[in-house]
């Protein structure tokens, strides 16, 4: 029963001799054009349109390289980006706007923990005097920031404006303490 395959397929192919009948290449051909068109595109529209979409890409690309790299920066201006709403130290980032707060907000404190006395008040008025001074240099280096948009000099030196200010404040409070033990122990004596 176990037959070997390569020995029947020889045997096999001796046995049918596979002929095609007449003419029958040609028909299949015949049939293979009516079916697939041997039609030749014209290849010379689209080579010069790939041609013509290269050119101008290769312009564009020069053109652009050549704008980026040989623009000399002094026909650029630089773009000021300046806020118009900025109108304190508080208005450019939220971590100044604490700041600002931290320091009026102390400055304001130390001014009502005060006590005016009619003997006092030349000193006070003296104080006062350099805090409005203070106060009107801040309102210059706001014009300022809001004129030249913020950079480091202008918030360094409004932030050591306030700074300045409270410091003020707690030597004037220091000093009318002074002042006031001061006319105490002369009362006393």
């Amino acid at each position: 029963m176990a037959q070997d395959l390569r020995n029947l397929f020889k045997e096999d192919s001796k046995d049918q001799q596979a002929t095609m009948s007449d003419g029958h290449e040609e028909r299949f051909l015949k049939k293979l054009e009516s079916e697939f068109p041997n039609q030749r595109k014209s290849t010379y529209r689209f080579g010069v349109l790939n041609i013509a979409a290269t050119v101008v890409v290769l312009l564009g690309l020069s053109f652009g390289g050549y704008q980026y790299v040989y623009v000399s920066s002094e026909s650029v201006e630089p773009i000021k980006v300046v806020d118009a709403k900025i109108k304190s130290l508080g208005d450019v980032s939220p971590d100044l706007k604490k700041v600002e707060d931290y320091y009026l907000a102390s400055i304001n404190l130390e001014l009502s923990k005060v006590q005016l006395t009619p003997e006092n008040k030349e000193l006070f008025d003296g104080y006062v005097e350099r805090l409005k001074e203070l106060n009107d240099e801040y309102k210059t280096l706001t014009i300022e920031l809001n004129a030249n948009g913020p950079n480091e000099a202008t918030l360094d030196a409004l932030i050591d404006n306030l700074k300045f200010r409270l410091n003020l404040v707690k030597r004037l409070k220091e000093k009318l303490k002074e002042f006031n033990d001061d006319a105490f122990a002369q009362e006393s004596v």
